[in-house]
């Protein structure tokens, strides 16, 4: 028996080893953690149950045959994130680069399978060259097997990706269909084709760096949720993500102790909004007084900077914020941002996070630029996305709300619940000079009569009260009470029922 259980820990041991020490040391030298020290650190203390750690290839072309280690590149499992269960992958660069064989997919495919079955989170690391080229077909038909359950998860549970070194071809597109990719910087990179290939094609000199690194991604194409500095950091924030969400699409949100008050008042809110209109102030202020302890986990932080989108809580519950940033572009809204808005949006509706929308947008960005690149459809969107959701939705306009942005920012007319205004805010068509200039058009010249009508236009419509007379908005709050009327309004709307009529699924303008 003795000899029985050493020949255990033995295997084990070799195992936990993965491609060897040289491998390891390769590793570390990078500035990267393995997949097991990554493991490690992302779950709870000792929670870490492991499947299939004796599992090899069963290649034997190319003299894959000698080229076996157990687990074949890939560790799986489950575990704990602060005694919630997470099923989890994590691709192990030092066997065989990481590489896809079919039998690495058969072990993604087991805790894919698990984690739909049981509704928990899943979470992929990925630190691989792709798929493993002696295996052929049998790795590509790998690589389909998970894309399939990517799919059948989405909106049931929670997918995050981690790219922690290179992501490479077929190893892109699960990312790609996960609710949320994250990467680090300066030593993850994600391509469908690399550099080498991009020269003999397109004649084009680059880096991996500059063709996918973690700042291409997460600040230019929106592949990217977000970048961190290190492995360490990675896991710590990956951590914080999944407090904040639910386990799967009929679990409650999180609920947590908190240590704030409900009935807070924020008296410095109500000097937020410059005199002058046309003076920016950061939206971000108001989103952190608004949410429990300051504590606001920003999506896309680095993309499209001119909306806000992220997570926090109110009375320790999980919200979904978008908000327009005045900082940036004025907080106008173009292609990029309503694309990021959208997709933000839909995912809280998927898994019934309450949405609480800041407004302050002067409307859609004109230009060709615009134009050519398909606002029309980005734009719709968005548009769809606030209209489709059933969740809980809030919406507090504090500024600017003009034209068509005004009805696509979660406008009553898209079902909204409680639509709030501060006194500052401006619901009109246009702005004054806008107006007049089309309305007296007749006058341009005579700077008397326009100063005239400008005044009658701002006195008119430049307040909140006219869609507040209409019912379009249910009450113009003092900006420092918005945390206390927002928390009321959410705590009525908990068992809010909404639903939409049956179809097999929408047809979002993608």
């Amino acid at each position: 028996m003795k000899d029985i259980l050493r020949q255990l820990e033995e295997r084990r041991a070799a195992a936990r080893m993965g491609g060897g020490e040289r491998r390891i040391e390769a590793q570390h030298s990078k500035g990267k953690l393995t997949a097991r020290e990554r493991v490690e650190l992302f779950l709870d203390e000792g929670s870490f149950e492991e499947f299939d750690t004796f599992v090899e290839h069963d290649c034997q072309d190319f003299g894959m045959a000698d080229n076996k280690t157990p687990g074949d590149g890939v560790v799986t499992g489950w575990g704990t994130v602060n005694g919630r269960t997470v099923f989890l992958f994590a691709k192990d660069f030092t066997v065989l680069g990481g590489s896809l064989s079919r039998n690495h997919s058969k072990k993604i495919n087991k805790v894919q399978d698990m984690a739909l079955k049981m509704g928990a989170p899943i979470i992929g690391l990925f630190d691989a060259g792709g798929a493993r080229i002696q295996e052929g077909v049998d790795a590509l038909g790998g690589y389909g097997e998970v894309f399939s359950r990517n799919v059948k998860a989405s909106g049931v549970i929670p997918q995050i990706s981690i790219i922690m070194g290179p992501c490479a071809g077929g190893d892109v597109y699960s990312p790609a269909m996960t609710d949320f990719i994250f990467m680090v910087k300066d030593t993850s990179y994600m391509f469908v084709t690399g550099p080498d290939v991009v020269k003999t094609v397109t004649n084009e000199e680059v880096t991996a760096e500059e063709l996918g690194g973690a700042k291409v991604h997460s600040s230019r194409t929106s592949v990217a949720d977000g970048a961190w500095e290190n492995d360490v950091v990675a896991m710590t924030q990956l951590r914080r993500l999944i407090d904040f969400l639910p386990s799967n699409n009929r679990a409650d949100v999180p609920e947590r102790p908190f240590f704030d008050d409900a009935e807070r008042k924020e008296m410095s809110l109500d000097t937020l909004i410059p005199e002058n209109p046309n003076m920016p102030y950061d939206m971000k202020e108001l989103v952190v007084k608004f949410v429990d302890e300051g504590d606001f986990f920003e999506i896309q932080e680095d993309f499209a900077k001119n909306v806000i989108t992220g997570f926090g809580r109110l009375e320790g519950r999980t919200v979904g914020v978008i908000a327009n940033q005045p900082l940036v572009l004025a907080g106008v809204l173009d292609s990029d941002a309503s694309r990021k808005a959208a997709r933000f949006v839909r995912f809280c509706d998927c898994f019934s996070i309450p949405l609480v929308t800041f407004v302050d947008v002067p409307g859609f960005l004109p230009g060709t630029s615009q134009e050519y690149g398909g606002l029309i459809k980005h734009g719709a969107k968005l548009l769809y996305a606030y209209a489709e959701a059933t969740v809980p939705k809030i919406t507090v306009i504090t500024r600017k709300a003009y034209g068509g942005a005004y009805v696509v920012m979660s406008s009553k007319h898209l079902r909204g619940d409680f639509n709030y205004a501060w006194p500052t805010a401006e619901i009109a068509v246009m702005g004054a000079k806008g107006a007049v200039e089309i309305i007296h058009r007749k006058d341009i010249g005579n700077d008397e009569k326009i100063a005239a009508h400008t005044k009658e236009y701002e006195e008119r419509f430049l307040n909140p009260f006219v869609a507040a007379e209409r019912g379009y908005i249910d009450e113009v709050i003092m900006p420092h009470s918005t945390r206390t009327r927002v928390a009321r309004a959410l705590a009525l709307l908990k068992d809010k029922d909404l639903d939409n009529p049956w179809k097999k699924h929408d047809n979002i303008p993608l």
